[in-house]
């Protein structure tokens, strides 16, 4: 059975679907003045879980990247490119901006290389044709080299 929402519940759950930029602005005024008990605690938790797996998700993407753009650098070397390095040069702040932001990171980052790796293969086998034979079935890089500033293999 579903309780009814007071009209507060339905006010708040209302601008949270109608004017997001304007419900995060009431929230805050709320969360700044102490006025916990008029706070859309549903939507604001919900956010946050949904701040965090998007923090995860942006970290994961930027490192496929690198490792993609790695591979590439690595087996097509008749086609480097200096947007291939810029590439890499982009994504590796992304993930030093993410990693000195939220420190936290870090281990995530180390428990989804080899997972990231693999998407990676999968990747560059499209982009460039090669087989997937072509690539180690390991990654052939330390994530140390993956994410420093001035690592592309030979």
């Amino acid at each position: 059975m579903e309780t009814a929402m007071t009209p507060l519940e339905a006010a708040l759950k209302t601008q949270y679907e109608t004017d997001y930029l304007r419900w995060i602005e009431t929230t805050l005024e709320k969360l700044r003045s102490r006025d916990y008990a008029s706070v859309d605690w549903e939507n604001l938790v919900e956010e946050i879980e949904d701040m965090g797996r998007s923090e995860r998700r942006s970290l994961k993407s930027n490192l496929i990247v690198v490792l993609v753009h790695l591979l590439k650098w690595q087996f097509q070397i008749d086609r480097r490119s200096g947007s291939w390095e810029g590439s890499m040069i982009e994504h590796r702040r992304r993930i030093h901006q993410a990693i000195n932001d939220s420190p936290s990171l870090q281990p995530f980052l180390e428990s989804i290389f080899d997972e990231c790796y693999l998407q990676a293969v999968k990747q560059a086998k499209a982009e460039t044709g090669l087989s997937s034979e072509t690539f180690p079935h390991q990654c052939p890089y330390e994530l140390v080299e993956v994410v420093g500033d001035e690592f592309l293999p030979d």
